[in-house]
């Protein structure tokens, strides 16, 4: 069975998992009637310390949600210029809600204060009105690196005092609360609405979920039926999600011993790692060769992942990745490096 490390999402339900979609009781989901729905998105409200929550089928369609209920068409909303919401979500910010993103430069996927209040719209005939500012904490691009708590505060008490809403795509927010030692919901109070994933590192097989006020929450539900994301018996699927928050959260401190095990192996290789930006489950690393070139090789021996560049790849721990894993994975590269 191959290695897999090209992302978090490739994990699969657990046996517990397995047995609690089994179980699982079912009801209407668009009704309110879906008794496993409701429970999980009480419990992701409460530890997350917002009024109310939402399951959804993906951060993408949750991120959307997010622009949708706060944000009119015309509008303009403000984030780092790599994140997951402007990169990889098809542009439907700007194709389905008509809201048009400003990206700004940051630093480990972190603008800086200045250039956030920089990049807020005067009032005048020309502008677009700026509505929302987003963050992504930890940050796909930059590495899997954190935005800390500080600047989470900093950064969301710039925003409010323009006005704006504060939005974070906190797909991984469970990873970058271990690695900051605090709780979710310490990040999730500065900001006033989030998503986090349940099928990365949590092993969930679908979903994620938003939460934030509740009338807020109320808006994305219409939308999120307006979208087609109206589930039905949906319970299947809520259920191993409240086996992830429970169990799977508890355990990924492996998953980031595991990435700094691997980075630092990639170090002895040869392969240029900063190694200070390996905070969590993934490493992003170059190669003195192509990148095509050296998954190939990988590939033929076992180990998948995924390219960020020409000469640049990616590797993401989760569960299904052990200790004695990542000595295989090692002992692949240290055949396909020159």
């Amino acid at each position: 069975m191959a290695i897999d490390l090209r992302s978090d999402t490739v994990t699969e339900p657990t046996a517990a998992m397995r047995r609690a979609m089994a179980a699982a009781p079912v009801g209407d989901d668009v009704y309110g009637e879906d008794t496993s729905v409701n429970e999980l998105e009480e419990r992701a409200a409460q530890l997350m310390g917002k009024e109310a929550a939402l399951f959804v089928s993906s951060g993408t369609m949750g991120n959307l949600l997010s622009v949708l209920s706060v944000c009119q068409r015309g509008d303009e909303i403000i984030m780092e210029e790599q994140m997951h919401m402007f990169w990889y979500e098809v542009a439907g910010i700007a194709g389905l809600a008509g809201v048009q993103i400003r990206t700004l430069p940051g630093r480990r996927g972190v603008v800086s204060v200045r250039d956030l209040e920089g990049a807020i719209r005067a009032q005048d005939l020309h502008y677009p009105p700026t509505r929302m500012f987003c963050l992504e904490n930890s940050h796909n691009r930059a590495g899997g690196t954190v935005v800390s708590l500080e600047q989470t505060k900093e950064l969301s008490a710039a925003a409010h005092r323009a006005g704006l809403w504060v939005h974070t795509d906190g797909a991984r927010i469970f990873n970058a609360a271990l690695y900051l030692g605090v709780e979710p919901r310490a990040l999730a109070a500065c900001t006033d609405s989030l998503t986090f994933c349940l099928s990365k590192g949590l092993a969930a097989p679908v979903g994620s979920v938003l939460v934030g006020p509740a009338d807020f929450i109320g808006r994305a539900r219409k939308y999120r039926k307006m979208l087609g994301g109206g589930m039905r018996q949906v319970g299947v699927l809520a259920a191993p999600g409240l086996i992830a928050l429970a169990e799977m959260r508890r355990r990924l401190a492996e998953d980031h011993q595991n990435a700094r095990q691997l980075a630092e192996g990639l170090a002895r290789l040869g392969a240029q790692v900063d190694l200070d930006t390996v905070q969590t489950n993934i490493i992003c690393f170059r190669v003195p060769m192509a990148s095509e070139d050296f998954l190939r090789g990988l590939s033929q021996r076992g180990v998948l992942a995924n390219d960020t560049g020409p000469d640049s790849i990616r590797f993401v721990t989760h569960y299904q990745v052990s200790s004695q894993d990542v000595g295989k994975v090692l002992a692949a590269c240290a055949q396909v490096l020159p």
